[in-house]
């Protein structure tokens, strides 16, 4: 077969074999992928560099000192308004729905694979460094939390809307809502194109991929789609994940919430009483590890050699992945404590910061000290991201024998393809609302189309590659963050006002009743 190209005049100019041309148009197409791959890795760098997760940092710390540490000192109330109700019409659905349904955002791959990635990239010392985040990040969630209630929209039909863009329009004045418009554009983009969707289902396709291997059943079973060869598992794993998804969204916030409030604490309790497990039979070593830690986090060359690891880097790698995995700052975690059924905006703070609590504090923490305790992050395995943690609980199960491999697998299996679906039922809520924001809350027709866009992603979701879009999906995440930070800031005094009449009121009840 022959191609012929033709001058401007029509005539041929010369004879190229098809094959030359399609190696041509492969080239092209290389070089372009490259250049905007490229170009994605360099803005996220920029966005995801020490500006954006100093910010965060600085503003954990002010919000933190500002209050005085009530919030800390309140932790034990904050637990129990969890499951205590209010008796009070407004809101759509319990505390405790609101706290599943923000946790089954934060809850997600990344207690699984930032927590690897932060460990293998800046050492043990960057475990340290995410607790210290967390620990000021949850001052930030107080302050998300407190605010979204304040500040939210209460429907004639019951339906509320809150979130970052209501209290930058409503908290800062009407002149401000510009920065609430681009808040709710970057979130529907998030949701839409990124950690909502593909990246999530990707992980969980990924994970049965890893799992049919490893037992040696369909890995082998391939198909053409889309002219790329996938397995029989990606395909079955990624249409169960399509009809799940659907049936519960469109169900709206209540159903969201219900799966969440019954996946989320299953999932928690199981991940956690696994590392508890592996963590008892290795107490003896867990001052050990305790020690490397903390020694890491300053002195990380003491750890990882003299060629190795920095004190910045630990830092960074752990306060990145600490906020990308709590995503206090952030400003998504409000959007579902607006729903909540409370008149106490510092009350439902408190509950919206014990997310933080719980995501990096409890399960990070159980996820890295399991790394550290079986070595599986020496720089000398050469292992990155999943594949540590895969190596990690390797190593625990090792007294199953050849079944270690397997009983690993499984583990990673179930607990990423739990995190990951709930992390997709909450994104769908976040960028639902972010949609009605800026389009109105009465645009219903257009919500409903947005569920079907959301529902084709994740159907077509294992397909794509990964490598630009979670490029794109962090930049987008990242810059939610600026809009709502410069409100958290802005927003100080009426942040300190509410809080100290709240704590005040309690402390107030508490005498009364010891009286």
């Amino acid at each position: 077969m022959s191609y012929n190209i033709q001058n401007i005049y029509g005539r041929a100019e010369g004879t190229y074999s098809v094959e030359m041309v399609i190696i041509v148009k492969n080239i092209i197409a290389a070089v372009w992928l490259d250049t905007f791959s490229a170009w994605v890795d360099k803005i996220d760098g920029w966005v995801w560099g020490l500006p954006l997760v100093a910010a965060i940092f600085f503003v954990g710390i002010l919000l933190t000192l500002a209050l005085r540490f009530r919030h800390i000192a309140n932790l034990f109330h904050a637990f129990e308004s969890i499951f205590k109700g209010e008796k009070s019409h407004k809101g759509e659905i319990s505390a405790f729905g609101a706290l599943c349904t923000a946790l089954s955002a934060t809850v997600g791959t990344g207690n699984i694979v930032g927590v690897a990635t932060a460990v293998g990239t800046g050492g043990p010392g960057a475990l340290f460094w995410m607790e210290v985040s967390a620990f000021f990040g949850m001052a930030t969630k107080y302050a998300e939390g407190l605010l979204a209630v304040k500040y939210r929209e209460v429907l004639p039909d019951g339906r509320v809307l809150g979130g970052p863009f209501y209290y930058i329009e409503k908290g800062l004045g009407p002149k401000w809502k510009p920065l609430g418009v681009v808040f709710a554009l970057f979130g529907v983009c998030v949701g839409l194109f990124g950690i909502g969707t593909i990246s999530q289902v990707h992980g969980i396709t990924s994970a049965v991929q890893g799992f049919s291997k490893a037992v040696g059943f369909g890995s082998d079973i391939c198909f053409d789609v889309f002219g790329v060869s996938y397995s029989l598992p990606v395909i079955l794993s990624g249409l169960v994940v399509t009809i799940c998804t659907a049936l519960v969204i469109i169900g709206g916030l209540k159903r969201i919430s219900f799966v969440s409030s019954v996946v989320v604490p299953v999932m928690a309790i199981i991940y956690v009483g696994v590392c508890l497990v592996v963590l008892i039979a290795n107490i003896t070593k867990i001052p050990e590890a305790i020690a490397v830690i903390v020694r890491a986090a300053f002195d990380p060359q003491a750890v990882m050699g003299g060629a190795i690891g920095s004190m910045f880097i630990a830092v960074q790698r752990g306060v990145a992945r600490g906020i990308f995995s709590n995503e206090a700052g952030l400003g998504s975690a409000p959007i579902a404590a607006a729903a909540a059924k409370t008149n106490e905006p510092a009350r439902q703070g408190l509950v919206c910061m014990t997310g933080t609590f719980i995501d990096t504090i409890v399960i990070c923490s159980m996820t890295g000290l399991v790394i550290v305790i079986t070595g599986a992050w020496s720089p000398e395995l050469k292992l990155e991201g999943v594949n540590i943690t895969a190596e990690a609980f390797r190593r625990a199960f090792a007294f199953a024998g050849s079944w270690s491999g397997i009983a690993s697998s499984f583990m990673l299996m179930s607990s990423l393809s739990l995190f990951a679906f709930t992390t997709i039922l909450g994104w769908n809520y976040y960028s639902e609302k972010c949609l009605e924001y800026l389009v109105g809350s009465n645009r219903r027709r257009i919500v409903n189309v947005f569920r079907i866009l959301y529902v084709l992603m994740i159907f077509i979701g294992p397909y794509f590659t990964l490598s630009a879009v979670w490029g794109i999906s962090d930049i987008a995440n990242g810059l939610m963050a600026f809009p709502n930070l410069v409100a958290l800031v802005l927003l100080l005094p009426v942040t300190i006002k509410v809080s100290k009449d709240y704590f005040n009121s309690q402390a107030k009840a508490a005498s009364d009743a010891e009286a």
